[in-house]
């Protein structure tokens, strides 16, 4: 198996610090606190996938700006 490198190493940080810390101690807040941290949490998730979907996309798009122009003038 591969050494992951930092990238994919500070990304299993902060999924295991968002994990724990959200679903895990959640249990005895208050409902309100909870369903408060909880939609939070959804909101800045599905912000994230979506910016990185689309930055997907965009890296995908064609690049017209390098046209050569064959033309003889």
């Amino acid at each position: 198996m591969a050494k992951r490198g930092f990238n994919g190493r500070l990304l299993g940080c902060v999924a295991i610090i968002a994990l724990g810390g959200s679903v895990f101690q959640l249990g005895g807040c208050d409902p309100l606190v909870r369903t408060t941290m909880l939609a939070g949490l959804q909101t800045t998730t599905t912000s994230l996938a979506n910016t990185v979907i689309q930055a997907f996309f965009v890296s995908l798009a064609d690049d017209d700006t390098t046209t050569t122009d064959l033309t003889i003038p």
